[in-house]
């Protein structure tokens, strides 16, 4: 169920109504610094200052193109979703919670009342509201905020020896969790993951988390694939060749083909349209391209039987139609596709790999119940108990910017994946 915050009658610490700076896109490439009135915490809410605001892929697609997917703004949208922070103030009828408490911010706000989320799956209520998206109107304002009231409900709070950028990632990885949770992967199962961002790299430490004994991740980067094998986010690592070609329907990680525009005619006089035979030539390259993948942790005593090929679960991180395809060639029969990444949202897939091998596709939104996991997963990443712990998420972030006055900065890093020196960007956050 969603998280609860009983509802009583507590002494309220109101600061004097005042001014706080907040991130603004106001369209594309264009962020603004803006000087706003704070209001008093409401009734059930908190007033918590932010510490550290990390930078999502969708936070990057805003301020670049103020869209994401077809989700388009259409006022100005202050930006960020993955926040920790500290309580300063609180509101009307809300208990549990002191001044000074440290809190995670889980940012989709369900209505609580509808029946999916009385059956615990909030993050599919038609009435949810996401911070730093489009999707509502008037857009539901994010956490680049100097400021910010938020429903207590929603605020967790954190133990002292968790860092606030650690705490800031439990948003990313509870996506992670929850894809995982979907999975249900059985003790020993094999797990490929695509994409090595930082959704990628929290889904493949889940995956090991979950009994997964061998986690391949790939990605087209070197440098990301190299540090999710040596900080133990995977076990084998796969870097797929750069883009030689970007097709019209989808990002394509494929060669360009040989074939030329127009139609091809077979010996049988039969004509086949250049789009169908690029269309294959994508399936046969994701054929090969999976080929490849899996020889990397193939086990020539164990996998001898060549109609049982495959890992047990796939991943799929990027959104992009091109790794849905290689997604589905690379899982065995029986086994389960999870469509984390959102990308392409019209795409075109070998269902019949799917159906005649009965291959689950299994699409993940966001995250439900899964923050107090979280925490207590990251509470435990120095303990010296049996059993594998989760690397440590401090190191994720490998850039931060303080202030809000230098969030263009840190966009314009977020969007690349190594900065002028040649180091490796995974995560940017910003700092108080």
């Amino acid at each position: 169920m969603a998280p609860y915050a009983a509802c009583e009658h507590a002494p309220m610490h109101l600061p004097v109504l005042s001014k706080a700076s907040s991130i603004n896109a106001s369209g594309p490439r264009d962020l603004r610094l803006e000087r706003r009135t704070i209001q008093e915490p409401g009734l059930g809410e908190l007033q918590v200052t932010v510490k550290t605001t990390g930078i999502c892929g969708s936070d990057v697609s805003y301020y670049n193109k103020f869209a994401n997917g077809d989700l388009c703004a259409c006022m100005p949208l202050s930006l960020g979703h993955e926040s920790s922070g500290v309580v300063v103030a609180i509101g009307p009828q809300v208990s549990g919670f002191s001044i000074g408490d440290r809190v995670a911010l889980e940012v989709g706000v369900a209505c609580g009342q509808c029946t999916i989320c009385r059956k615990g799956r909030y993050n599919l209520c038609k009435k949810m509201r996401f911070r730093s998206s489009a999707k509502s109107v008037p857009h539901y304002q994010g956490t680049l905020q100097e400021r910010i009231n938020h429903p207590a409900i929603w605020c967790h709070r954190l133990p002292d020896n968790l860092s606030f950028d650690a705490a800031a990632l439990l948003e990313p990885l509870s996506v992670g969790i929850h894809a995982v949770n979907r999975a249900s992967p059985a003790s020993g199962s094999t797990a490929l993951v695509l994409g090595a961002g930082t959704v990628g790299l929290l889904t493949a430490a889940m995956a090991r988390q979950a009994g997964c004994t061998q986690v391949t991740i790939t990605d087209v980067d070197q440098g990301r694939v190299d540090y999710a094998i040596s900080k133990g986010f995977a076990t084998h690592g796969y870097v797929v060749p750069r883009p030689l070609h970007i097709s019209s329907s989808s990002s394509s990680i494929f060669p360009k083909s040989n074939s030329n525009s127009g139609s091809s005619t077979p010996s049988d006089g039969i004509a086949t349209p250049s789009s169908t035979l690029s269309f294959r030539s994508s399936l046969d390259s994701a054929k090969a391209l999976a080929a490849d993948m899996l020889a990397l942790t193939q086990n020539p005593i164990l996998d001898r039987d060549d109609e049982d090929v495959g890992v047990d679960v796939t991943f799929e991180c990027t959104g992009k139609e091109v790794c849905m395809h290689t997604a589905l060639y690379a899982t065995r029969p029986g086994g389960k596709v999870i469509m984390v990444g959102m990308g392409t949202p019209i795409q075109t897939l070998p269902l019949s790999v799917a159906h005649l091998r009965e291959i689950d596709i299994l699409g993940i939104f966001r995250y439900a119940n899964t923050y107090a996991t979280g925490i207590r997963m990251l509470c435990n990443q120095k303990g010296s108990g049996a059993g594998l712990t989760l690397p440590s998420l401090d190191d994720i972030v490998t850039h931060r910017f303080k202030g809000l006055e230098n969030a263009k900065g840190a966009f314009e890093l977020a969007s690349r994946t190594m900065d002028d020196e040649g180091n490796l960007v995974l995560k940017v956050v910003i700092e108080a």
